[in-house]
């Protein structure tokens, strides 16, 4: 599969006194999530008008005695913070994304000085995690670029061009280069959940969590509520965010906890997620050069509505989301839809 090269082959790189240690790929990464989120769903083409997201996981595992995550893993998770607990079950990811901004007129070849800048995001991601019955921790670091050598200009239009619509013709005055580099933290709860195992169920799942970078620095809180028929013990849905991964490698049997849940199920969820923002690269523009750039707001959410469904080993879920203004040059807020698949393998 060219996608699980290319996850083996990022991770090869970043991590290359392993391989040239000799050893192999684990074969515990046994679950592909694949997310894609697109503004075309409200009909617009504007703002964060899409979003990709490929992340490879491991499952968690249950027996601390076994040699579980590649081995490279251990030095780090071992260390990171709230997930450095030998006796809790633990996972490692790999991702590839990439993000794709534009301002509302992307008929317009000059500068548009009132609406946000054109800007590309391509990065990796390498997540930590670790999880018990009622609480998952992640950290997730990203290394990427955003400017031109994030191809957003070349994905969106050669799109565009296979579906028949406009060109998006002001990416020469998108951000320029620049690399980049995040830490990201999150935590998840399980709260007021109904008793796992019954047909019918309902949770509670809120989160905290920190960005720190310099794509983006903020501070975020939230919930999901979830009801439906063989809920999953595990930790949601979330749209693209870092620190949100391997929910589909983490949903446990009642019956045995060191066995995935295979179960047909049917849920809706709704959530909201708010942000603290103190930096944002998409909206403050390049950090070391001169570059175009609005007056963002500090304080924006997203609230999200959908439907998930989960047949044995694959889950698929669907949202809207509503985000709140995020600038403001803007007079409103934006739609945009998010599909999400998982499988395990």
């Amino acid at each position: 599969m060219i996608i699980k090269r290319i996850l083996i082959i990022a991770a090869l790189v970043c991590f290359p006194l392993s391989a040239a240690a000799g050893m192999q790929p684990p074969e515990d990464f046994n679950t592909f999530t694949i997310y894609v989120e697109n503004d075309s769903f409200s009909n617009t083409d504007r703002d964060y008008t899409n979003g990709v997201k490929i992340t490879w996981s491991t499952s968690f595992q249950f027996d601390p005695r076994k040699v579980h995550l590649p081995r490279w893993s251990y030095p780090i998770i071992n260390r990171l913070p709230f997930i450095n607990n030998t006796s809790n079950p633990r996972a490692v990811s790999f991702s590839l994304g990439q993000n794709i901004y534009t301002p509302e007129n992307i008929g317009q070849q000059s500068l548009i000085e009132d609406d946000r800048p054109y800007a590309g995001y391509l990065y990796f991601g390498l997540g930590f995690h670790s999880r018990t019955l009622k609480r998952k921790d992640s950290w997730e670091f990203e290394f990427g670029i955003v400017g031109p050598h994030a191809y957003a200009e070349q994905a969106q239009n050669n799109v565009h061009r296979l579906i028949g619509v406009n060109q998006a013709n002001g990416w020469d005055n998108q951000l320029k280069d620049e690399p980049a580099f995040q830490a990201v933290y999150e935590s998840q709860w399980r709260w007021l959940a109904s008793k796992y195992g019954q047909k019918f169920g309902y949770d509670i799942i809120p989160h905290l969590g920190a960005h720190l970078g310099n794509v983006q620095i903020f501070a975020n809180g939230g919930a999901e509520f979830r009801v439906g028929w063989h809920l999953g013990r595990n930790f949601g849905t979330c749209p693209i965010r870092a620190g949100c991964e391997v929910n589909s490698a983490c949903s446990l049997s009642p019956d045995n906890p060191a066995r995935p849940w295979r179960r047909k199920g049917i849920h809706l969820f709704f959530s909201v997620d708010g942000r603290m923002m103190l930096r944002d690269i998409f909206l403050d523009g390049n950090t070391f050069r001169d570059s175009h750039s609005v007056d963002k707001k500090t304080f924006v959410a997203d609230f999200m509505g959908g439907i998930g469904v989960t047949l044995g080993r694959l889950k698929a879920t669907y949202a809207y989301v509503y985000r709140t203004r995020q600038f403001y040059q803007r007079d409103q807020g934006h739609v945009f839809g998010a599909l999400t698949l998982s499988f395990s393998y």
